[in-house]
């Protein structure tokens, strides 16, 4: 049989677990990126001696790429060092109030008494129904691909039985009382693009999944943990060309003929792991196929924007701030609307800080700190804010409110600063909308109702990443890579 060639398009972390499990299976891959490094939300910059992780701050769910080396023959905590957060970040009121989500359950407990008096019965329940999701919604679903009704409609008693048409908050708010601890319990969906309002119940596992498999972060930044995916992916005999981005594709009977910045080349099949809108408009636009599903998602509701916020400081505050914080402002339901559905641009916001070298301090240089600041914002198909006037003033926003809520004098320390807006996400990664976390998770753009892992129309095309099932989130997008490889291995036998 004639060796079979395979493109992977992207190198984001759904990118890199197809190309892995492509190459591990004997399919020689070629692994395209646009960009000058690998990893795609996952980039990396330094400056002034700090390093800086431009998307994805954390691991959960650790087992899906301990499995992933596996099957390549290497093991994962021989390639990084995972390192443990407890607790697994800290929440913050502008009235003061704090909670710290320890691992630890009883320490976990004096909090839930601490600032929700009476609601530790509430919250026991609402972990067993966490677990129950968790087990229905990622362990049995999660890698498994959706491309038939009949696979949705196995699925589908079970996810009635869990009121999965229920919103995140809307379960929380069954089972606790406290206003707060509703919060605390209910943000997670703005992790993967979410609305905490709309996002499917099922993304309540989010909190079993933290408490059962903890929170990690690399040593070295995660930019660490993309490098050692791309030095497995070579070492099974993978290609990587950066700086080459794949400007169209076309069929040429079975086979797909990509333009690239090094001209063209056939393949037997496609894995795309870029923005699901470009990859049909842009790379398959000349397809009626590609036409049909660009109207479809066009018409689709995205998830929010990001405006993130990086900058290092000349002193420490690793004293002061959690490894990961979120700050609450003054509204939440409100704020949340606004950011999903608003057209304009909020006056108030809600933060989330990431502080890794409290966890690893070699990411700073000596004397001083490493952050950055994320604010959710509308994504430019609400909202079309022109950020290349506003983006520095929003910014200056940003660090005055960390300085009077969190982290005092800090504006008169910063000495490195750069921000990315939705217009950067748009520019620089083909963000539809400058989309953070590509479809909105809402249940009907969920399992068979989101774009499928195999087209169906195309034949050899294959789809990775937050636009596909299961989702966004780095569990999400390597279980993306999962799910389509079984696909493969049908299509492709042995």
């Amino acid at each position: 049989m004639a060796e079979q060639h395979a493109a992977v398009i992207g190198s984001g972390f759904g990118g890199l677990a197809a190309a892995i499990r492509l190459q591990a299976r004997g399919i020689s891959t070629t692994l395209f990126e646009a960009r000058d490094l690998p990893g795609g939300r996952a980039y990396t910059f330094s400056e002034g001696g700090h390093v800086f992780d431009m998307g994805p701050t954390l691991v959960t769910a650790p087992q899906c790429l301990e499995e992933l080396f596996a099957l390549a023959g290497a093991r994962l905590h021989e390639r990084v060092e995972l390192l443990p957060l407890d607790p697994f970040y800290r929440l913050q009121w502008e009235d003061g109030t704090h909670f710290e989500a320890f691992a630890d359950p009883e320490q976990l407990a004096q909090e839930i008494e601490r600032i929700a008096p009476g609601d530790g019965p509430g919250y026991a329940r609402f972990a067993r129904y966490s677990e129950a999701v968790y087990r229905e919604g990622y362990e049995n679903l999660a890698g498994a691909p959706f491309v038939t009704l009949a696979s949705m409609l196995r699925s589908l008693p079970k996810l009635v039985g869990l009121r999965a048409e229920r919103s995140v908050y809307g379960a929380v708010r069954r089972h606790v009382r406290s206003d707060k601890l509703r919060q605390a319990l209910s943000f997670h969906p703005l992790f993967v693009g979410g609305d905490p309002f709309a996002t499917s119940a099922i993304y309540a596992l989010i909190n079993h999944l933290e408490r059962t498999h903890g929170v990690w972060f690399v040593r070295g930044g995660t930019h660490a943990l993309v490098r050692a995916m791309v030095a497995l992916f070579e070492e099974l005999g993978g290609e990587l060309r950066l700086s080459c981005p794949v400007h169209s594709a076309r069929l040429d009977g079975r086979h797909h003929c990509l333009t690239h910045a090094g001209g063209e080349q056939r393949f037997d099949l496609v894995v795309s792991n870029a923005d699901v809108m470009h990859t049909y408009s842009r790379l398959y636009g000349q397809l009626p196929r590609g036409r049909r599903m660009a109207r479809r998602l066009a018409r689709s509701r995205w998830s929010m924007g990001l405006f993130v916020l990086y900058f290092g400081t000349d002193r420490l505050y690793r004293d002061q701030v959690r490894h990961h914080t979120i700050l609450f402002g003054p509204r939440y339901r409100e704020l949340v609307r606004e950011i999903f559905n608003g057209h304009h641009l909020p006056d108030d916001f809600s933060l989330y800080l990431h502080a890794p070298t409290v966890t690893d301090p070699q990411l700073a240089p000596p004397g001083g700190d490493t952050f950055y600041a994320l604010s959710p914002v509308p994504h430019l198909g609400n909202a079309d804010i022109d950020w290349d006037r506003v983006g520095a003033e929003y910014a200056e926003r940003i660090l005055a409110y960390l300085e009077a809520h969190a982290m005092p004098g800090l504006r008169a320390h910063v000495t490195v600063k750069r921000w990315m807006t939705p217009r950067d996400f748009e520019r620089e990664l083909g963000a539809f909308h400058g989309n953070g976390f590509s479809l909105a998770p809402v249940l009907w753009q969920s399992a068979y109702l989101r774009p499928h892992n195999r087209d169906r129309h195309i034949p050899g095309l294959y789809l990775v990443g937050a636009g596909t099932h299961p989702g966004a989130g780095m569990p999400g997008v390597i279980n993306s890579a999962k799910a389509a490889m079984t696909l493969v291995d049908e299509d492709f036998p042995r």
